[in-house]
């Protein structure tokens, strides 16, 4: 190997030139970006376009027609605990396991999103209030949608995504998937909701996890440029090091 090939791999840009380029900002901030025209879109059609006005008020019909006493009580079981008090506390120990890994960044994203998911569904509710469809004796209050029970559902699946290592993600995520669809159906069975509410309570999650993960990422980026500064005088004797070792 020549010499040329020795000092490229020594020095900064060699090293830089041999490592992955960490992902940058923009991939998260386009999925924020179709989160929130998805977002409006599912407001519009659902509430504005008339056909989709009323087959919204059909499908939560429909899904009242499972309720059953047992039924009843395990969705009222399992949106308990998207009550403020177990809200506060899943928060909690998410931000503190962040902590505990040394992760103080994602620890103030898990705070964020977990707080900005349901105030910015029960800001829009009142904002967005519109007549819906009934169908038989189901009705549904004006001010529903998005619904802040599907926000705060996803939005603690995505935190704990966010929070736990790479190795359990995939386990992390079915279970999470199983729990935030089990809050949607709730919703609809108990006639808490409309499933475009449940649609866009997700959709708010969705938005703040990705404008979330676009921060951590613009952080990591400035942090991993920051450190080969600090490095530099370290990677010259490397280089001078190896060119001596090398026959002449």
């Amino acid at each position: 190997m020549s010499e040329h090939a020795y000092t490229a791999l020594a020095s900064p840009e060699g090293r830089v030139a041999g490592r992955a380029r960490r992902p940058g900002a923009a991939g998260p901030l386009g999925v924020a970006g179709l989160c929130l025209v998805a977002l409006a879109l599912t407001w519009v059609v659902a509430d504005l376009v008339p056909a989709t006005h009323l087959r919204d008020a059909v499908a939560l019909h429909d899904f009242t027609l499972l309720s059953r006493p047992r039924v009843d009580t395990l969705a009222n079981g399992l949106l308990g605990l998207l009550d403020p008090l177990p809200f506060m506390m899943w928060g909690a120990a998410l931000v503190v396991a962040a902590l505990a890994r040394g992760r103080p960044s994602v620890a103030l994203a898990v705070a964020l999103v977990l707080t900005l998911a349901p105030l910015t569904a029960d800001t829009l509710k009142p904002l967005l209030a519109h007549p819906h469809a009934s169908v038989d004796t189901t009705h549904i209050v004006q001010a529903s949608w998005p619904s802040g029970h599907s926000a705060a559902a996803l939005a603690l699946v995505l935190c704990a995504l966010l929070v736990t290592p790479a190795r359990m993600r995939p386990a992390v995520a079915v279970l999470g998937a199983l729990f935030a669809a089990g809050v949607g159906v709730s919703l609809l069975i108990l006639a808490w909701h409309l499933p475009s509410d449940v649609v866009g309570g997700y959709l708010v999650a969705a938005t703040w996890t990705a404008l979330a993960v676009a921060g951590l990422r613009v952080v990591d980026r400035r942090r991993a440029s920051a450190r080969p500064r600090g490095r530099s005088g370290g990677a010259r004797r490397d280089v001078r090091v190896v060119r001596a070792r090398i026959p002449q």
